[in-house]
């Protein structure tokens, strides 16, 4: 390999989850790689002193642009909005600010900031990069990316998940969800969804999909069992999702549904469910490249 694509390669983890991170898409990620190795191609590598602070200022430029985008057509999106699913490897979940900072739960709250508030948190907390390469990111001076971080850093912190459970506590919680989900046991269940569970789907239109959050595990578990036991032809199979547990649903052996599971003290206190298959195609050519 060149030497552009060599320092390309070895950055493109770190890129691709600072645009996802901002993005909420995995599919939008994707493209906003392709157009910073597109400008990072046509860049005079002699001139540039940093080069892993470059190509995250290119890809945090690149992001803020697609998101201002993609927060006008959220506008007019049908039902609830839910980031894209993200198959994550057992090394992102062991990585708890990593995993936190890629759950569904913490991905919701970052839709709550604005672009270059998102665009700072993502850098500073996750990533800890120093205020002067954020401000060159985001084309502000170091000290006014101070007091967007800690504006943004305000506004997360009243609005961020609770602790999360232990990785075992986490795995048994998972296993008694879908054991209760397959065997129809409303009891087990509601024993293991938090009263104040929360249950957001997102169908995009296009899926049937909950219109607003469910809240209250009786209905929530209600409406698990109820829509599972009237159709026959499910298989479900546990993955790590977003760095956290979750549960594939196939019918017919298609990918139908991904539910994230946000677990705290062992149990369950958010379930996120992507059907839009707009969301899903992503994970579904990482299910095949994985087999």
């Amino acid at each position: 390999m060149d030497a552009a694509t060599d320092t390309f390669v070895s950055h493109r983890n770190l890129l691709f989850t600072i645009a996802y991170e901002m993005l909420g898409s995995a599919a939008d990620a994707e493209d906003v790689l392709q157009e910073t190795w597109l400008k990072w191609a046509g860049v005079d590598l002699g001139t540039v002193e940093n080069q892993r602070a470059y190509l995250v200022r290119i890809v945090t430029r690149q992001a803020l642009s697609r998101l201002r985008t993609l927060g006008r057509r959220k506008e007019s999106y049908v039902g609830s909005w839910l980031p894209e699913p993200l198959l994550t490897t057992p090394d992102v979940a062991e990585d708890v600010e990593l995993a936190d900072s890629v759950s569904m739960a913490m991905m919701l709250v970052l839709e709550t900031l604005t672009p270059t508030e998102r665009a700072v948190f993502v850098l500073r907390e996750v990533f800890d990069l120093d205020y002067d390469e954020i401000a060159l990111a985001v084309d502000k001076n170091a000290a006014a990316v101070r007091q967007i971080a800690h504006r943004a850093r305000s506004h997360v912190a009243a609005r961020r998940p609770r602790g999360r459970a232990s990785a075992a506590a986490t795995r048994e919680a998972l296993s008694a969800f879908q054991r209760a989900v397959e065997t129809g046991d409303l009891q087990g269940l509601l024993d293991l969804l938090a009263p104040d569970v929360v249950f957001l789907g997102d169908g995009g239109g296009v899926k049937q999909a909950v219109p607003r959050p469910v809240l209250g595990s009786d209905k929530v578990a209600r409406m698990l069992l109820g829509g599972l036991m009237r159709t026959t032809g499910w298989a479900m199979e546990p993955a790590q999702v977003n760095g956290h547990p979750a549960l594939i649903f196939k019918f017919d052996g298609e990918l139908d549904t991904v539910i994230a599971l946000r677990i705290d003290d062992g149990v369950v206190t958010g379930l996120y469910a992507v059907r839009n298959p707009a969301k899903l195609s992503h994970m579904e050519q990482e299910t095949a490249l994985r087999r």
